[in-house]
């Protein structure tokens, strides 16, 4: 499978260690990051970094019965940190777009209607399909940050009313009213007595000797539960003391960022540990139980007698589905096979987007004339309820949400800043029928997604409201050498900006991370001498509501300073706030302390 890509060079040191003392041993030192880029101070002129390359894929098994054709991609390239110089012209300022560019940051923009075209929903899964009518392509966004987070069971309403986050109380960046359309209804995130938060405890980066993926991780009303190397690890909420450990032959490649609703989920792991700078292949999926911690079952995909490797896993429901360039295939949480690849499919599922609904990107015809089916299917037999094809020649498609159906793409290569993004696709998972395409140009938005093979893996990105909400590039501040940025809104029924944006603040960028009823949870990364906030953002008057800011100490700073929004993962949840890491690396002989990851708490 393609992994992520490696850490950006040019980190600034890490302070040493901060927070209460911890029950596990002292660790050596670690190497900076887990692929998160490093500011060396924000509000301050930094120097472009050069792209890295990241390393070339596993191999991948041949498909079922059917020679696959050369993918012949390219491997994606990292851009330039948070902000940094270095973005490519907007290549719409050059071709006049047919898609309708946006002029500008909150402000309502013109659509240039597309014309439908008829498709024949594809079998696949071995269920005969029906005629659908199709217009276009669509992008869905999965309302997690960064890769594999999601709040397992959320808390209930007390029925208070007077500490809800709402439209009442903005804090943190100026009110932009704009359009007040969409529905604003409360969510259940209270806002404490003191948004003021302290250290709960920080994870120690682990000892490896090379690279390794350490993605995934929850939280439940019982645990922060992370992934380490080659095992999962549940941790209490508040204390961080460890509850269980989940022990695996070899390293998580992927996790799925959604759960069932009794807190079980499902990962990829390779079968043993690779050797150094390779790769063993990602060819078991395991469903896991938070709350138990216990691995309940391991399966593989098997093509002849031999394990295929896979790319995506996901769940919807009960049912956990995984993508390859084999085909896809399918459990109940239980472990009965629900389908599997088909040796005469002439198209195969390259991953699922779950959650809500559950939604297949199949793939079809050779790679010069690779045409993406977006099906809408049912999680319990594999039948397709609905199809929308996208125009040929686009190769990757990621789904950022599946209730609404949003699918983002990187049409034509023309985001040119290695987001992955260029449009966003609405799309009726009733009928199949697009709703509207939205342009997202590179050098105006920041969301990202890695569409290339895990189909779910977007960050910055929420959906609600029947609204998109996607975060802009950085621009300057009004103070000296200061950048900020917004997040505005687009409404997924006529892909125009609806005019609401809320705004960073002098010095913060901010990140949309998921939605709270009709409200967007969002961190705001910090300037240098700040703590990071979490702020409640009303889905309808757009007032920002404070929830949590972190400690401003200069070793406290340096640690959150290393969790970047773009690579790490943020969960908020109840005045808590984990930030963890992707990537753990070999040691890099300085006396500086890496993390794993980071809890924070406010008192009320």
């Amino acid at each position: 499978m393609t992994q992520p890509p490696p850490p950006p060079p040019n980190q600034p040191p890490q302070q040493g260690g901060f927070g209460p003392p911890q029950d596990q041993p002292p660790q050596p030192p670690q190497q900076p990051g887990f692929g998160a880029p490093q500011q060396p101070g924000y509000g301050y002129p930094q120097a472009p970094q050069a792209p890295q390359t990241p390393p070339p894929p596993p191999p991948q098994q041949p498909g079922y019965g059917h020679p696959q054709a050369p993918q012949g991609q390219q491997p994606p390239q990292t851009p330039p940190g948070y902000g940094y110089p270095g973005q490519q012209p907007n290549p719409y300022g050059q071709t006049p777009n047919p898609y309708g560019q946006q002029p500008g940051y909150g402000y309502p923009q013109p659509t240039v209607p597309l014309q439908p075209q008829a498709g024949q929903p594809t079998g696949g899964r071995g269920v005969n399909a029906q005629l659908i009518i199709i217009v276009a392509a669509v992008v869905a966004i999965a309302l997690i940050v960064g890769g594999g987070i999601w709040y397992a069971s959320s808390g209930k309403d007390d029925g208070k009313k007077d500490d809800t986050a709402s439209s009442s109380g903005g804090t943190g960046g100026k009110e932009d009213k704009g359009d007040t359309g969409g529905t604003s209804t409360k969510g259940e995130e209270k806002v404490p007595a003191d948004t003021s938060a302290k250290v709960l405890y920080q994870i120690p980066e682990p000892k490896v000797d090379d690279s390794t993926v350490v993605s995934g991780s929850w939280l439940t009303d019982k645990a922060y539960v992370k992934a380490g190397v080659a095992e999962i690890n549940g941790y209490d909420r508040d204390k961080g003391t460890k509850l269980w450990t989940i022990k695996l032959p070899g390293p998580v490649c992927e996790a799925s960022t959604h759960t069932t609703a009794d807190d079980k989920t499902a990962i990829l792991f390779q079968p043993k540990m690779p050797a150094k700078n390779s790769s063993a292949g990602c060819s078991q999926v395991a469903a896991l139980d938070l709350d138990a911690g216990k691995k309940l079952w391991t399966k593989t995909v098997n093509s002849g007698d031999r394990a295929i490797s896979l790319d995506n896993v996901t769940v919807s429901g009960s049912t956990i589905a995984v993508g390859s360039t084999s085909g896809g295939a399918a459990w109940d949480v239980s472990g009965k096979s629900l389908w599997s690849p088909k040796p005469t499919d002439t198209c195969y599922d390259a991953g699922y987007g779950g959650g809500d609904k559950l939604v297949a990107v199949r793939k079809c015809g050779s790679y010069d004339q690779r045409q993406l089916h977006i099906q809408t299917i049912d999680p319990k037999s594999g039948k397709v309820i609905s199809e929308y094809k996208m125009t040929q020649g686009i190769e990757y498609a990621s789904v950022v949400s599946t209730n609404p159906l949003v699918v983002a793409a990187d049409v034509g290569d023309s985001a040119g800043d290695g987001s992955g993004i260029s449009d966003f696709f609405s799309i009726d998972n009733k009928t199949g029928k697009l709703i509207t395409r939205i342009s997202a140009p590179g050098d105006q938005f920041a969301a990202r997604c890695d569409g290339i093979s895990k189909i779910e893996a977007c960050s910055g990105i929420a959906v609600g409201n029947d609204r998109l909400y996607i975060p802009t590039e950085e621009h300057d501040g009004t103070g000296e050498y200061s950048q900020t940025n917004e997040i505005v809104a687009f409404d997924l029924a006529t892909g125009k900006q609806t005019g609401q944006r809320a705004d960073a603040g002098d010095g913060y960028t901010i990140t949309p991370l998921r939605m709270d009823g009709g409200n967007v949870i969002a961190y705001k990364r910090p300037p240098y001498d700040k703590g990071g906030q979490i702020v409640s953002i009303d889905g309808g008057s757009f007032k920002e509501t404070k929830l949590l800011e972190n400690p401003s100490t200069e070793s406290v700073r340096d640690a959150e300073s290393s969790m970047s929004p773009d690579y790490s993962e943020i969960i908020y949840a109840q005045g808590h706030l984990y930030m963890s890491g992707v990537y753990a690396d070999k040691s890099s002989g300085s006396s500086d302390k890496e993390y794993l990851a980071l809890a924070f708490g406010t008192a009320g």
